[in-house]
């Protein structure tokens, strides 16, 4: 076949019909010459996957896995006449998991969330953890990962946020496209998703997010928009709520009008699981059903509600010919445009580099908020370490759900936590060896190190007392399935830290958690470190950080409030309400997402999107800006301090002509030793210039002056500039 649209590509250009039919991609041909081939029954058993079976689950056995012998999330049979392999998709972005799928299964690395990529602002580690996950997925016979996630963080109470990178479009596009490049490269399909705004987690499948179209465009429909035009991930996963009154997988205007419309997107859209009530979604957008039992148990049917009922739209015409040939040929030019139809041998898998990798993530992504010369701890001198709470004892923990990675090993400990819903039964505290109170004792050989288990304030101030040191460790389980009713620390933790921090203080705080914490204690402490859900080595990169073995180099990529009544939604729609209940959320800040607001409103935030401190100091200067029909900023950052370190300098648009505008628009990590500087130049993508004009179907950039600033963060500009832009309509 593939010679065959070889020798067609070396034809004399004579007629319109050939040049284009030369012109189409090789993966488009192939889609197309094998669809023509296929018998209908063949067309449709590629749109639909079938969950596989999970001992005690709430899903039955299902006869059509059970002879799978390593089934997954989702399975879809090939076509072995045709070359078209099984479809064998795995979750998700953090690693490759095992909700019990497969009982032998010996366990995946289990990198860190995704939220501490985020931090890293670093591209090449997304790619290099998307190339491990791949090859970990195909020595499995998984040839699809339902990664990555890219959701922006627009509530700071949102269970699944650690499964994100953050806030802001253009760094979760970027960061995600590499994810995506990573896993694609090794011949395995790679998932973005929830598109789109599903951005919580109460009661997600009666959810209904309203917002305003082209502030749609600007913000999260530009996050996908990048990230697609950068990676041609080869599906596209939509999301559970309803966007503007109408379904994430059957919305007309979102799936046909803007994916493969405007943005002429050509692989295919599967639905999340559970996601799909009813076949007409096919006529609005969606290409493949996924987990197809999950939507008879979630909708309450009696039959599944994609097979059969298509299978009888199509005999009675009301599913075109061409629709069904068009979702068929979607999902084949995904196949041979990644190329899981020609998989050799799977390639080797040295698991000691992967964790390498996960170490490195969560060395790059760990932020340090505050140190008032606390940190890093002294090594010249032996010192007495108080370690409170968090089971630092026994590991570090990891966010919950259909993310969760069994690591090799498996966990050291799992305490079931439950909760109602559908996810209830997976709300659990995962704990990751070693422990931190294990590698601290590595860094610092010479301390004396004691624990105590945080059991209650007055037990822990008498630890406290008797060190010259204490890490008090906080964490909170955040997961699919849940939002947070707040943000303080579960279990009575921060009067633990209120009383450790009010008998010593020389007190450092060091949080797990996958959003920002509310903090009463913050003013009493000393340091304070976001370790995030740092994965299987991340008790290594904390000992690390706190013993100054490593600099810390993380920067936030959510906004922190000083309280939920400075949030766009102080009070969040459906928040303790039953399972079920039809929810609205309107998102009336629109593209104004996390730190955008906060400038908009004038209001400081506890720490800026952007924040993150390091054990030695950079300065920025020469800041050179042009203008014409976009923004090229040039720049100098020098390490002032005295030890090697890495600086995210980060430019912002602050205002265009007659309007004030935040927009993150360019980030370069820069690592420097000591008295070293470096000139960056940083070429702006002019959409995140640009206001959406609904009526064109168009950008179109301001005529006149734009103010940009080089920072350290959101809320620390340093040099400002400005430029004079061209005013045009351009692109869709």
């Amino acid at each position: 076949m593939r010679a065959f649209v070889a020798s067609l590509a070396a034809l004399p250009l004579v007629f319109g019909s050939v040049q284009a039919f030369s012109q189409a991609s090789e993966a488009d041909v192939l889609a197309r010459e094998t669809e023509r081939r296929m018998t209908d029954d063949e067309r449709f058993s590629l749109l639909v996957s079938i969950l596989g079976t999970v001992a005690g689950g709430a899903i039955a056995p299902d006869p059509r896995v059970a002879h799978l012998e390593n089934p997954s999330a989702g399975w879809t049979p090939g076509i072995p006449r045709l070359g078209i392999p099984d479809l064998q998709s795995s979750d998700a972005s953090m690693g490759v998991t095992n909700p019990g799928y497969r009982p032998d299964d010996k366990g995946a690395t289990a990198f860190p969330a995704s939220i501490v990529v985020g931090s890293s602002f670093n591209p090449e580690l997304a790619r290099e953890g998307g190339v491990a996950i791949a090859r970990e997925a195909r020595i499995r016979g998984f040839n699809i990962m339902l990664a990555g996630g890219m959701n922006l963080t627009r509530e700071v109470r949102n269970g699944r946020n650690f499964e994100y990178y953050g806030e802001d479009p253009l760094l979760s596009a970027i960061l995600a496209s590499e994810q995506v490049n990573g896993i694609q490269s090794q011949q395995v399909i790679s998932t973005l998703k929830h598109y789109t705004l599903n951005a919580n987690e109460t009661n997600r499948h009666w959810l209904d997010a309203i917002i305003d179209p082209a502030a749609h465009r600007e913000s999260d429909l530009l996050a996908f928009q990048i990230a697609i035009e950068r990676s041609q991930p080869g599906a596209i996963m939509s999301g559970y709520n309803k966007i503007n009154g109408e379904y994430a997988g059957g919305n007309h205007h979102l799936l046909n009008e803007v994916l493969k419309g405007s943005w002429g997107y050509k692989g295919y859209v599967m639905s999340d699981w559970g996601a799909t009530p009813e076949w007409e979604y096919a006529l609005r957008g969606l290409d493949q059903e996924s987990g197809a039992q999950g939507d008879k148990l979630l909708w309450g049917l009696e039959t599944e509600p994609f097979t059969e009922p298509l299978r009888q739209a199509y005999a009675e015409g009301k599913l075109p010919k061409e629709r069904l040939s068009d979702m068929v040929r979607r999902i084949l030019h995904s196949i041979y445009a990644v190329g899981i139809d020609k998989w050799g041998p799977a390639p080797a898998v040295d698991m000691a580099k992967h964790n390498k990798i996960a170490l490195d993530i969560a060395r790059q992504g760990i932020v340090l908020l505050k140190n008032e010369a606390a940190l890093p701890l002294a090594t010249d001198r032996p010192l007495k370490i108080a370690v409170v709470g968090g089971y630092a004892q026994q590991g570090v923990i990891s966010g919950t759900g259909s993310g969760a990675v069994a690591p090799v090993g498996g966990f050291a400990s799992v305490t079931k936590i439950g909760g109602a819903g559908i996810m209830g039964r997976h709300r659990n505290l995962f704990l990751f060896r070693p422990s931190p109170v294990e590698e601290l004792r590595k860094a610092l050989p010479n301390a004396q190190i004691e624990f105590d288990p945080g059991y209650t304030p007055a037990e822990a101030a008498f630890t406290a007392r008797r060190a010259d040191v204490v890490i008090a460790v906080g964490i909170r389980v955040e997961g699919e399935g849940f939002d947070l009713p707040d943000l303080s620390l579960p279990w009575g933790q921060d009067a633990v830290i209120e009383a450790v921090a009010a008998a010593n203080p020389n007190t450092i705080v060091v949080l797990e958690t996958g959003n920002p914490v509310s903090m009463p204690w913050r003013d009493k402490v000393k340091a304070i470190v976001q370790a995030w859900y740092p994965g299987q080595a991340g008790s290594q990169a904390i000992a690390e950080v706190l013993a100054g073995k490593i600099n810390p180099s993380g920067r936030s990529p959510i906004t922190w409030p000083v309280s939920l009544a400075d949030t766009p939604r102080p009070t969040l729609p459906g928040l303790g309400t039953p399972w079920g209940t039809p929810t609205t959320i309107r998102y009336d800040e629109g593209a104004e997402v996390g730190y955008r607001w906060y400038a908009k409103k004038d209001i400081k935030p506890l720490y800026a999107f952007g924040h993150g401190l390091s054990y030695t100091t950079f300065d920025y200067s020469g800041l050179t800006v042009i203008g014409g029909e976009t923004v090229t900023a040039t720049f100098t950052v020098t390490n002032a301090g005295k030890r090697e370190g890495a600086d995210v300098p980060q430019l912002y648009l602050t205002a265009a002509p007659n309007e004030k505008r935040m927009r993150l628009i360019g980030f370069e990590r820069v690592e420097l030793a000591p008295g070293e500087s470096r000139r960056v130049t940083l070429t702006v993508d002019p959409r995140l210039l640009a206001r959406f004009d609904g009526a064109a179907n168009q950008w179109r950039i301001a005529e006149g002056p734009h103010e940009v600033a080089l920072g350290k963060s959101a809320g620390d500009l340093v040099l400002t500039g400005s430029a004079n832009l061209t005013g045009r309509l351009f692109g869709k």
